[in-house]
């Protein structure tokens, strides 16, 4: 048990990283957490809800929120995502506004800042991708977006090599609030295995046929067992709008659905350190994005009203 002076020193806070489609939440999220909790391809939206990532340096539980992107919905599914990533930011203790710095001010960046305005919580800026950028660029940028919204501070970086990162977790340690941690400390994500299972295999399914389905598709674990003898068998169902999008996920012969089962069987192995027995279904499911126990699968809330 804790003495009150152990207590006193403790903390705990919830960091929402928020910003467009693609400009690099997951990859900052896995790099933060060092290890992968969030999958990440080059598909825009791929993050559909909030992912928890848990790290802990010495007394701090710090808590990263990986959000889906921020975008001007047009379906059902677009709203829900776009409702949870401004969730999570209004939810969070400190908000982490992040830049694909390349990219840099887009038409919709306008919106986005007059969402975070509203945010009565600390945001911090982080300008992603700072390896392939001139410094004069990356400090016109920081200018530009300073003098739009009050950020705490301006942290570069570049998630996918590390650059900035360690600085980013050191500001977050000095500034989350004194409290008791909110996950064991072995944790590190909130996602249940059975999801982290379909995430991994919705990734390896987007990585390999990301230019002939749509984002709309989804994985689902029909079951998780743990075996007598410590292995897993799961079983899966990627489910798909249309007869068309189903024949490409299964290939000829079986083949397309076979080789995006083996990658995920591959990575399951090695996050798990067990051996996996991976098996994965097509169907086709028309109007998915109309049946609420579909998003409850994937830890949204229903939007109700037209699509």
């Amino acid at each position: 048990m804790n003495t009150p002076a152990e207590l006193a020193e403790i903390s705990c806070g919830f960091i929402a990283l928020v910003g467009a489609p693609n400009v690099g939440k997951s990859t900052l999220l896995n790099s933060l957490v060092g290890t992968k909790v969030s999958i990440v391809t080059h598909k825009a939206q791929t993050t559909r809800s909030q992912v928890r990532g848990v790290v802990i340096q010495g007394q701090a539980q710090l808590v990263f929120i990986d959000t889906p992107g921020i975008f001007t919905p047009k379906r059902r599914l677009d709203r829900v995502m776009v409702q949870s990533a401004w969730g999570g930011a209004g939810d969070a203790d400190i908000v982490g506004f992040i830049i694909d710095a390349e990219r840099g001010i887009t038409p919709d960046l306008a919106n986005m800042l007059d969402g975070l305005a509203n945010i009565s919580h600390p945001k911090i800026l982080i300008l992603n991708k700072i390896d392939i950028i001139k410094n004069e660029a990356l400090l016109a940028l920081s200018q530009t977006l300073n003098e739009k919204l009050r950020f705490e501070a301006t942290f570069m970086i570049s998630a996918l090599k590390g650059y900035g990162v360690a600085d980013l977790m050191e500001w977050c340690i000095k500034h989350i609030p004194p409290g008791p941690w909110h996950f064991p400390e072995d944790h590190l994500t909130d996602l249940t295995m059975a999801i982290t299972a379909a995430e991994i295999t919705r990734e390896k399914l987007f990585l390999r046929v990301h230019d002939e389905i749509p984002y709309n598709c989804t994985v689902e674990t029909e079951s998780f067992k743990i075996q007598k003898n410590g292995s897993y068998k799961i079983d899966q169902v990627v489910y798909v709008t249309r007869d068309s999008h189903k024949k490409i996920v299964l290939g000829a012969g079986g083949q397309t659905i076979k080789a995006i089962g083996e990658r995920a069987r591959k990575e399951l192995m090695g996050m798990y350190e067990v051996p996996i027995h991976l098996f994965l279904f097509v169907k086709v499911r028309e109007k998915w994005g109309d049946d609420p126990e579909r998003y409850r699968e994937m830890g949204l809330e229903y939007a109700h009203g037209k699509d």
